[in-house]
């Protein structure tokens, strides 16, 4: 069997298998064929952006853009992921727009359609309560914390040389504030309306400026695309200001308690409250982590024993292709090769990924890779001798390979492939940046509205630990029969 045969008949159908896979799941792209548009949000973003107690998306922005929709008579899906994840999916053309409190620059004019601005807003610096820090010039030489891609940041960034202070970048605002309520960085740049809902719903900090740098939020397009949408959510939002809806929106966000949409402190000052409050969130965010790590698991095996296999075949070319592939994926850190897939690949073919796909294709390469490094280290591992005596009864190189050295080479990398089990476990966790509300990013859902970030974490900690417990038990069984 030759280079070209071993990836017709195996390389191929392990692409076909791993894409009905993907648009079988329940992020399947074809679950969106009845809504017009896919549009992106924010995940943490109170009081714009929001999961309540029931695990719905809520918010200022969320329910201005329902009442367009209703006025305008059109359908959407909502992908709630981060805010700069989001904002690059729709220039790369993922999604139709972007509904995230996004801040209306002169540089975000550049590449995106803004409809009309709905809210106007001020960026403010604050602290933490017990903090010294009362002014700008006090930030000299500190560290600030700062929210990738907002409008906050290249505030905080253009004034930056002026007050000489440092800066460090979170992807979601509660981790940003606890960052400076537990002295990791001193200060943060926020939109004003949403760091006053944050002090008021119990997170500790103080602000100490006025707004600053006043601007409106829009709902963006990419630059010369979508004028229709753009056209529906102007006119809406001319009907919603008219009739007073947008006003009852705001009034009852910016009014409200934590307690509306998280629960009663009662609730979420206890672990076990918790857990009964938000098990349907964990529920769905740990069986799509254990559909992701089975479905990657399955698929990073086959292309491991792929290139495995052709590693140590006496071909130059199998040899070569297999080295060049896991050199590459080895390489590549995940987060980067996840971003490549879900917003490099669409910008340049101009076609959409389902986040499902993109995230087991990121899981398939990367791990695959690493498999392929331990089968061929596993089946070099078997003594040459068996080769040699294998093809001196007559088996031809790959009966000899089947029936004698890779049965004796796989006993050998059972541990390694357990190993690396559980490692894609964990590593489902980055997925969360392309939009997959996996376990991790279920509790950072979770953790923007009730601000229980201890707790929430030790739930979460508890149950992949469980998981991890459990293979390691598995793996513990499958080596003791192994070794009868």
């Amino acid at each position: 069997m030759n280079a070209r045969i071993l990836l017709k008949k195996i390389f191929f159908p392990l692409i076909v298998i791993l894409i009905l896979f993907s648009f079988s799941s329940a992020d399947a792209h074809a679950a969106n064929k009845q809504a017009h548009y896919t549009i992106t949000t924010d995940t943490t973003y109170p009081p714009f952006e929001l999961q309540n107690k029931n695990g719905k998306y809520v918010g200022i922005d969320i329910e201005i853009l329902n009442a367009i929709a209703k006025k305008e008579n059109f359908t959407y899906k909502l992908v709630p992921m981060s805010f700069n994840s989001g904002a690059q999916a729709v220039l790369s053309g993922q999604f139709d727009g972007i509904m995230a409190g996004m801040a209306i620059t002169p540089e975000r004019r550049k590449v995106y359609d803004f409809g009309t601005p709905y809210y106007k807003t001020g960026v403010i610096v604050a602290v933490a309560k017990n903090s010294k820090i009362k002014s700008l010039a006090d930030l000299k030489g500190k560290k600030v914390a700062l929210k990738t891609g907002t409008g906050a940041a290249a505030y905080a960034l253009s004034i930056k040389k002026k007050y000489g202070f440092k800066v460090t970048y979170f992807n979601d605002s509660n981790t940003m504030y606890n960052d400076v309520a537990i002295g990791n960085t001193v200060a943060t740049f926020e939109d004003d309306p949403v760091m006053k809902y944050a002090i008021k719903n119990g997170t500790k900090l103080k602000i100490i400026t006025k707004p600053a740098n006043s601007g409106y939020y829009g709902f963006g397009v990419k630059k010369g695309q979508n004028k229709e949408l753009i056209r529906r959510f102007n006119s809406g939002f001319a009907k919603i200001k008219a009739d007073g809806t947008y006003n009852k929106i705001v009034k009852k966000y910016l009014g409200a308690s934590q307690s509306e949409f998280s629960g009663s402190a009662k609730t979420n000052n206890s672990i076990w409250g918790l857990v009964k409050q938000n098990k349907d969130q964990f529920l769905s965010g740990l069986l799509k982590t254990i559909q992701l790590t089975i479905l990657g698991i399955i698929f990073a095996t086959i292309l491991g024993v792929i290139l495995g296999l052709l590693a140590i075949v006496p071909n130059k070319l199998c040899q070569a292709i297999s080295g060049i592939i896991v050199y590459i994926f080895r390489g590549l850190p995940l987060l980067v090769l996840a971003f490549f897939i879900y917003i490099g690949i669409p910008s340049l073919t101009g076609h959409k990924l389902p986040a499902m796909f993109a995230g087991l294709l990121t899981l398939t390469l990367n791990e695959g890779a690493y498999i392929a490094a331990f089968v061929a280290g596993g089946l070099k591992a078997v003594d040459n001798g068996q080769m040699e005596a294998a093809r001196s009864l007559g088996l031809s190189y790959w009966q000899a390979m089947r029936r004698i050295v890779m049965p004796q080479g796989f006993r050998i990398i059972v541990p390694s492939f357990i190993n690396q089990f559980i490692i894609t476990l964990k590593d489902t966790s980055i997925l969360s940046a392309i939009g997959i509300i996996e376990l991790t990013q279920t509790g950072t859902v979770i953790i923007s509205r009730n601000m229980q970030g201890f707790r929430i974490w030790f739930i979460v900690a508890i149950m992949y630990l469980v998981m991890i417990t459990f293979l390691t038990f598995f793996a513990n069984w499958v080596n003791k029969k192994l070794k009868h």
